[in-house]
């Protein structure tokens, strides 16, 4: 039997107990999480009104997505993934208790504020990967789809609950006071940690391979997408979107005031509209699970972001009302596309190999971030944002036309569900000649 067959069969009937138990813990922690980040950036921006600073900020919380990610998969899948997702929450509540005090001694300095950043992005470059690939072999098979539509609904309630909340909370309380919620939601999340088991996959590994170094661990990962042809595809598109998705987001205010003549409330509510996006979205995936095949739900999500990214890019001959239903749709189908690709990887993938592919991806699209703005800033400059939101709708419908016609990507739940057959079978006919 394989590896992941022999888990799929171990699943407890009752699940939703002791996933949504986890689940619940880490959503309070992600709510803390982004009030600690709200009300740091708030805190710089307040006492420096430094751009400087602030750009070093999302440079220090940027780069170990990028380098440390490679690494972190390598050693998510040699380690107890609970307990790599225990780890990374503990060390998240410390350095955070740690800039509490020194706000409360009155010596907090931006320093200190950049090296709580570094420790608590390191923290969720392992943390991700390792409660993504933990959720494949909680979750049984068809529901890995609604779970992560829950997931990005979790993510659109973050984006419009924790800045009003953040702005609130600190308006009432002292700094280190709205830290401290941090801590309480730390604990939430790390309580059902103590308590509940997450199942290990099985290393498919001989004894020989076991013993090879973290370095070794990454080139078999690296190895193990490029030699499957439909996974290395999957991740290219995926990559690819990233790249022009991130910049053209970015630069929203600015196709706001050049295109609609608008201020910070017209900025206000196309934002509003894209996270309504994400949260009808998000409620959709998780009732509906999307088609059988997760990789026809993700095709349909491409093309109706590009219908949605168009529509922003034409709406500056017509209407701002039609930029705001653009980035709705936008927002929606992005969801209805990134969900069901999370569930096919883990769904595809081995699940000794989850911690390692999970990196990879968020490592590559991490760095397209960086990238993408450096190209299309100063493209933008010169031909207008407007066209930018077209050439990304036109790179999603080449992406989604390349998955139709590519047999590989088209396939490629197919094709995995045969080969786990064929080991089954195998298995069965070496077991009834012993």
């Amino acid at each position: 039997m394989s590896i992941k067959n022999e888990l799929k069969r171990k699943l407890n009937i009752g699940w939703k107990l002791p996933f949504f138990t986890i689940w619940t813990g880490q959503a309070f922690s992600l709510l803390g999480s982004s009030l600690v980040s709200f009300a740091l950036i708030w805190w710089m921006t307040d006492t420096t009104g430094s751009a400087t600073v602030l750009a070093t900020a999302a440079t220090i919380e940027f780069l170990p997505r990028v380098f440390v990610g490679p690494f972190a998969g390598a050693l998510v899948d040699r380690w107890n993934r609970r307990m790599v997702i225990l780890a990374a929450d503990s060390i998240t509540a410390l350095a955070t208790a740690g800039l509490i005090y020194l706000v409360w001694a009155g010596n907090m300095q931006i320093w200190h504020v950049y090296a709580l950043m570094l420790v608590r992005s390191t923290a969720g470059t392992f943390h991700m990967p390792a409660m993504l690939s933990s959720t494949s072999l909680m979750v049984p098979e068809d529901q890995l789809t609604r779970v992560q539509g829950l997931n990005q609904l979790l993510l659109g309630l973050m984006n419009i609950a924790a800045p009003i909340l953040g702005a609130f909370l600190f308006a009432l309380i002292p700094l280190h006071s709205v830290l401290a919620v941090d801590l309480l939601t730390a604990a939430l999340a790390i309580l059902p940690l103590l308590l509940i088991n997450i199942p290990q996959p099985k290393r498919s590994e001989s004894p020989d391979q076991i013993k090879t170094s973290v370095l070794g661990d990454m080139r078999d990962g690296f190895r193990y997408v490029w030699n499957w042809a439909g996974l290395r595809n999957v991740i290219f598109i995926a990559v690819s979107v990233n790249l022009v998705t991130i910049p053209a987001i970015t630069l929203m205010p600015l196709l706001v005031k050049n295109e609609f003549s608008g201020g910070a409330m017209e900025v206000a509510s196309m934002q509003s509209a894209l996270a309504v996006g994400f949260l009808v979205g998000g409620v959709l995936l998780s009732v509906w699970g999307g088609f059988k095949r997760n990789i026809l739900t993700a095709i349909m999500g491409m093309f109706g972001t590009a219908l949605g990214l168009l529509l922003v890019g034409l709406a500056h001959t017509v209407a701002f009302q039609l930029a705001m239903a653009g980035i709705f749709i936008a927002g929606l189908m992005n969801v209805l596309m990134n969900g069901p690709a999370f569930a096919l990887l883990q769904t595809v993938v081995d699940a000794d190999m989850q911690g390692r592919v999970m990196a990879l991806v968020m490592s590559l699209a991490n760095a397209m971030t960086p990238l993408g703005l450096l190209v299309t800033g100063p493209l933008a400059d010169k031909i207008g944002v407007n066209l930018m939101f077209i050439f990304a709708s036109v790179v999603f419908v080449i992406c989604g036309a390349f998955t139709l016609v590519n047999p590989a990507i088209r396939n490629i739940e197919i094709d995995q569900a045969n080969e786990e057959l064929k080991q089954d079978a195998t298995v069965s006919v070496l077991g009834s000649t012993t």
